[in-house]
């Protein structure tokens, strides 16, 4: 097989992986192909043919999707083959793995802890504490944190205002 043979095969290949993975997203959300075409502004036939993997979806396009599932266009850029995944960390791929969240409350916590690191990059000033030394407490695999709990985690991180 020649080098562009390969080439158009692993395209052709990710061409239809984006299209499986719309159409999983879309399901699981429970919306129709017409409600997200709807949504994101293309045609029925359009949105058909991209989930078949007949189609390539610019990312314009695949940022309307996106939009219409209220999912991350990141996400889709990456399994498009338009962005290089990026370097998680292990709050992100914790948020990423919970199966009680929804996508959109997946994105609305990246993009909150995302500028929480942002500032504090912007910061040089601000230190950061390491975790205490010896095993974390256990804790149920189940059990989830009470909202009273998260915000007095989160008091005890955030910076007084000045």
């Amino acid at each position: 097989m020649s080098g562009v043979e390969s080439v158009d095969k692993a395209l052709g290949q990710a061409v239809e992986d984006i299209g499986g993975y719309i159409r999983k997203q879309r399901e699981s959300a429970q919306v129709s192909l017409r409600q997200l075409a709807k949504v994101a502004g293309i045609s029925n036939p359009y949105l058909s043919q991209i989930e078949r993997g007949l189609r390539k979806p610019s990312a314009e396009i695949l940022g309307q999707i996106a939009t219409g599932l209220r999912i991350s266009a990141e996400a889709l850029y990456v399994r498009a083959g338009l962005l290089e995944e990026r370097q998680g960390s292990a709050v992100l791929d914790s948020l990423a793995c919970d199966p009680e969240l929804t996508e959109r409350q997946k994105q609305v916590l990246h993009d909150i802890y995302e500028s929480f690191r942002r500032e504090n990059r912007a910061r040089p000033e601000t230190t950061t504490t390491a975790a205490p030394a010896g095993p974390a407490p256990a804790r149920d695999a189940g059990a989830v944190p009470d909202a009273t709990a998260v915000a007095a985690a989160l008091a005890a991180t955030s910076d007084p205002p000045e």
